[in-house]
């Protein structure tokens, strides 16, 4: 998909310049009140850049957000929806049970549904534009030039169910608590690109930003809030955030928590004071009176039980289930409704990362020989649900194409001598065989000369071997037991002469092998996104994190064109340049076989009874349901009952 056309960028006056340098001096003095809101001539002179330096509604990372100052809604929801019914669904993921509420701690697990249904964000995302944000709690946003620290102004409406207005102490105890000690050292790692919380006035408050990237404005944004009473027993004393467990959090969103069953089942029930329901961000969500989750330890068994009407909405992870499972007579019947549910996200590398700190692996004729024995076909694509890996920014944009244009050669050319030669040629493309044993067999006599010419023999024992006798291995490192669903791969490397052998490990051990880099292989799934996520991607490419145990560097990368192409892209300020550097980084990359490519699939599956109501427009980027995820989980959040479908 190509960027959409530009208008270019005005250069500012000098008038308009001073003004704003006057303001910032003011701002910083002042906390930020003084600078000015954002008004549609701002909005229509704002070329290409976002806005910076004044208050908005919205902030898109590239260009300006699609929903000017005042719309009446998103685009994927009917702002009539009628309200009422029950939606029931199951456990989103492998907690069969919960025995907390509250989610932002270690030890325990909350219950599914809390963080979409009753925790509310100072932004939402956008579902149809890439990386944009719109104020929820937060009115307006008002983002320092150069990105030092975000101010947020409260809307004045905002509640939470008790009846409490939201204060900036809310929003600062909810920051100090997420980002302290106490909570999961995830989110403390997330938090740790904010500084400082500052409360300015009653419904203001600054962020001051360690990290000045636009991924840290959205981590602001994502920012769940609760009540600062949350935890405050009778006594008056607020217990320590890691002890709050079994208290209800108190919370601004749609919900309530209504019945819980044994830990097994849990009820949310429809606030009617619910405080944002007219608000443009929120008009046509939330559309059920109640949301009952029930859990259920085995995947069949849910599959059984969906079958059965025990729940709504079935998402499939198993693409032979997905076949050979969602079918049927009440498919057929038209009671089921199988739909893949097809999103625009690109979808970044599921693969086999090899550690090239193992000397073996440092040779890239010898990555690619190994890539050359994965069999695609027959591994993992048998029931033809999944696209081969050929980008590290897989169904967007950018991806690279061709060969490299003229800009890209500007950013590839100080780095020649130290790149494969492929990398100023087409745009990689993973070894194949469509199944055909005639392209199986060329592919492993390419692999058998690579290995060759890279010192590895066919020795008398029937053993891959190098100069100094040592025997081609590798250990593929997993979590937990699994079955050996590679075969295929194994047989491939014993003809060569080569061993795969699969170390099963308890998750404890995983992930500190993992923090320690002491693994061959590992299956890595990067995850998904709207704009290419530099911040992860400097942890997972960067030199400096290759050296940082317990960073996410796994394949020990050290390339000084992906530094430089990394800090392109951190501080790119148009599409343009972004997609230029992401498309020269892909091809660097790929070409330098750092890992097997896997697969992906930018669908999320899933089957669901024929009782529901849709909007006419779905989003671009949506799930079907999840625990974390902060784009709209759109079927659960938008649809509504058909009439009668209740009953």
């Amino acid at each position: 998909m190509k960027p959409p056309a530009r208008d270019p960028v005005p250069a500012p006056s000098s008038f308009d310049a001073t003004r704003r340098a006057v303001l910032s001096a003011a701002a910083a003095t002042l906390g930020g009140s003084m600078w000015p809101r954002a008004s549609a001539a701002d909005d229509a002179t704002a070329g290409d850049g976002p806005l910076l330096g004044v208050w908005t509604h919205g902030y898109a990372a590239f260009g300006k957000p699609k929903y000017a100052r005042g719309f009446a809604n998103f685009d994927y929801v009917n702002p009539a929806a009628p309200k009422g019914g029950t939606l029931y669904l199951r456990n989103p993921d492998r907690r069969s049970s919960f025995d907390k509420f509250n989610g932002f701690t270690l030890k325990g697990a909350a219950p599914a549904g809390i963080t979409i249904f009753m925790f509310e964000t100072l932004a939402v995302l956008s579902g149809d534009e890439p990386q944009t944000m719109y104020g929820l709690l937060a009115e307006e946003m008002l983002i320092a030039p150069d990105k030092s620290s975000m101010t947020i102004r409260l809307h004045p409406k905002a509640r939470f169910y008790n009846g409490d207005p939201v204060t900036a102490a809310d929003v600062k105890h909810s920051f100090d608590s997420m980002a302290g000690k106490l909570a999961s050292p995830a989110l403390q790692s997330q938090l740790a690109v904010i500084s400082a919380a500052v409360v300015l006035d009653p419904r203001t408050v600054r962020f001051d930003l360690k990290e000045r990237s636009t991924d840290t404005l959205f981590v602001v944004g994502s920012l769940a809030i609760f009540s600062a009473k949350w935890g405050v027993g009778p006594d008056g004393k607020r217990k320590p955030f890691d002890q709050i467990i079994t208290e209800y959090p108190i919370t601004t969103g749609p919900y309530t928590i209504g019945v819980v069953d044994s830990n097994r089942r849990i009820e949310f029930a429809r606030n009617p004071d619910y405080w944002a329901r007219d608000l443009p961000v929120r008009r046509g969500f939330f559309n059920f009176d109640r949301i009952v989750y029930r859990y259920y330890k085995d995947n069949d068994v849910a599959r059984e039980a969906f079958r059965a009407g025990e729940f709504d909405i079935l998402k499939e992870y198993s693409a032979r289930s997905w076949v050979r499972q969602h079918a049927g007579p009440k498919w057929d019947s038209g009671q089921i409704i199988k739909d893949p549910f097809p999103t625009a996200f690109g979808q970044m590398q599921q693969a086999f990362d090899l550690n090239l700190r193992r000397p073996k692996f440092q040779d890239l004729r010898v990555r690619r020989a190994i890539d050359l024995t994965y069999d695609f076909k027959m591994v993992v694509n048998r029931y033809g649900q999944y696209t081969r890996g050929d980008s590290m920014f897989a169904n967007s944009e950018f991806a690279a194409t061709g060969t490299p244009s003229a800009a890209e050669l500007a950013l590839l050319e100080p780095f020649r001598k130290e790149l494969p030669p492929e990398v100023f040629g087409p745009a990689f493309v993973a070894p194949r065989t469509d199944g055909d044993p005639a392209k199986l067999r060329a592919n492993l006599l390419q692999a058998r000369a690579l290995f060759k010419a890279a010192g590895w023999a066919l020795a008398a024992d029937g053993r891959l071997r190098n100069a100094a006798g040592e025997a081609f291995t590798i250990e593929y490192m997993r979590p937990g037991e699994a079955s050996n669903n590679l075969p295929e791969w194994q047989t491939n490397l014993e003809k060569l002469g080569g061993r795969l052998t699969f170390r099963d490990v308890d998750f404890a051990l995983y992930q500190r092998r993992l923090e320690e880099y002491d693994f061959d292989m590992v299956a890595i799934v990067e995850g998904k996104f709207t704009l290419p996520p530099v911040t992860d991607l400097v942890s997972l490419y960067g030199s400096k994190a290759a050296d940082e145990k317990g960073n996410s560097n796994y394949r020990g990368v050290k390339s000084a064109a992906v530094d430089k192409l990394l800090e392109v892209m951190g501080a790119a300020t148009t599409m343009d340049t972004l997609v230029t550097a992401s498309r020269a980084l892909d091809r660097v990359v790929m070409w330098s076989a750092w890992q097997v490519p896997g697969y992906y699939t930018a669908n999320e599956r899933a089957s669901y009874w024929n009782k529901f109501a849709k909007p006419a427009v779905r989003p671009q980027y949506y799930t079907v349901e999840s625990p974390s995820d902060l784009q709209p989980a759109w079927p659960i959040t938008t649809w509504w009952m058909k009439p009668g479908a209740a009953a």
